[in-house]
């Protein structure tokens, strides 16, 4: 996970990534659209206007998601939602 401007340039980055797990597929799209779209493999970007529903979907995600890239994950959205021109990156594989 990093934390991009419009250039490319890293802004912020977190020390860990993703733990996934079998679980992360069962969750619902229309409960977790945001969380849905992220997938092991491929890369997933967040502007400033999509962090807080990012944020609102780490704040309801059951346990046996967790870990500590929850709360990296937090502090990068907030770094995002304080910028400009700044997006979240998930980057897979």
């Amino acid at each position: 996970m990093a934390v991009r401007g419009d250039r490319g340039d890293v802004v912020a980055r977190a020390q860990g990534g993703v733990e996934w797990t079998a679980a992360f597929a069962g969750l619902d799209p229309a409960e977790f659209p945001m969380l849905w779209a992220l997938t092991p493999y491929g890369d997933a970007v967040f502007n400033q206007r999509q962090a807080p529903l990012l944020l609102s979907e780490l704040d309801r995600l059951p346990a046996a998601y967790g870990g500590d890239w929850v709360g990296q994950a937090r502090e990068l959205c907030q770094v995002v939602e304080r910028g400009t021109h700044l997006y979240l990156w998930f980057l897979g594989d």
